[in-house]
């Protein structure tokens, strides 16, 4: 075993109690030294430790605002990139544990992204006519590709913005890797669907026809996020005939059929604030990670609130972070060890940021 794993097999061994008044105890140690952003999906004896929560927008923002040498972003893989990317060279960024990924980002690569502009290429000139936008669950290398090809990125709080954005640079746009967000942002924009499509990274041009690709004015590529997509828009008819009065609130991850059918899509920002403002008794159905829904049930006593599926759905990745890794790299730093720290490779940071700074200062 290695000493990290040492230490983790001893964590586990150690009460629960115990171990969180250590965490804090080690906390307060390093004071103002450390910042720990929370992603709002982190289990919940996770998320009481952060100095601030949010979703990506906000997290991302307050990692380019913050002074803190050392970072500790409670979240997924490309969380931490996003913070190493938009931080000085002086700062740290640190993900608990580095087996923390996302589905949905390993959807679309540099490789296969380049690929598709290559092959775009045979049709129209994409360096003329499309603005590449990546959504933050991305890797570093797609969003340096968008900065350097005049792109940008965005989260589900500022997609509309983002969009808006683009095609004012570009008749077209190139989504990745999010299908969902990409579409259900579109529409409630008001375009139609007969100027989407979606490209297939498996199949050659996408799996259009080149017509269809100087007809569109929205390349949506197929990807999508594990936990969003197992929502049904039968779900939310279950909810509607059994509770009347209810609610339903989705995120745009969702598919166009659960969305169609909500009253209320937003962001997990957004949702939070929807449900904060609603009047006591108010009924809600969220569409949404399963951490989230029960911290807002938990904070909202006397507004019923329901997960929207009758399956768990729950982002197993997030899940990962927990006491044990957060202890584990507070007394890491502690001791000027830095082997769970995440460097974004130069080759990308400075196109990458190029790409986020495009996306917040719009904000």
């Amino acid at each position: 075993m290695t000493t990290t794993q040492t230490l983790l097999s001893d964590l586990y061994d150690t009460p629960e109690e115990q171990l969180i008044e250590q965490t804090h105890q080690l906390r307060d140690e390093l004071g103002d030294s450390v910042l720990i952003l929370g992603h709002h999906y982190q289990r919940e004896e996770v998320f009481a430790f952060a100095d601030v929560s949010g979703d990506s927008l906000k997290l991302s923002q307050q990692a380019a605002d913050t002074d803190a040498p050392h970072i500790i972003f409670c979240g997924v893989h490309f969380m931490a990139e996003t913070a190493d990317i938009l931080t000085a060279n002086h700062q740290a960024v640190y993900l608990p544990d580095l087996a923390a990924g996302c589905s949905m980002a390993d959807m679309a690569d540099a490789v296969q992204v380049k690929q598709c502009w290559k092959e775009l290429s045979t049709v129209i000139n994409p360096d003329l006519c499309v603005t590449p936008v990546t959504y933050i669950n991305s890797t570093a290398a797609l969003k340096s590709f968008c900065g350097e090809h005049g792109g940008i990125v965005c989260t589900s709080s500022n997609a509309g913005k983002v969009l808006a954005w683009s095609w004012s640079k570009r008749e077209k746009i190139l989504f990745f890797p999010d299908q969902h967000l990409g579409e259900n942002t579109a529409l409630a924009m008001g375009v139609d669907e007969s100027a989407m499509i979606i490209w297939d990274p498996e199949k050659p041009l996408g799996g259009n026809t080149a017509q269809a690709i100087e007809q569109a004015r929205l390349i949506l590529w197929k990807g999508f996020c594990s936990v969003h997509q197992l929502f049904k828009a039968e779900h939310a008819q279950t909810m509607r005939h059994n509770h009347a009065g209810i609610k339903i609130l989705a995120h745009p991850e969702c598919s166009r059929e659960v969305c169609e059918t909500a009253d209320f899509v937003g962001s997990t920002e957004a949702i939070i604030q929807y449900v904060e403002a609603a009047d006591a008794g108010s009924k809600f159905a969220i569409a949404t990670e399963l951490n989230l829904v029960n911290r807002l049930r938990i904070r909202n006593p006397e507004k019923p609130i329901w997960f929207l599926s009758p399956m768990v759905c729950m982002c197993s990745t997030m899940f990962r972070t927990d006491p044990q890794h957060l202890y584990a790299t507070l007394l890491a730093i502690q001791q000027g060890n830095r082997s769970n720290q995440i460097i974004v490779p130069q080759e990308h940071k400075h196109w990458a940021k190029l790409s986020l700074e495009r996306m917040l200062n719009l904000v």
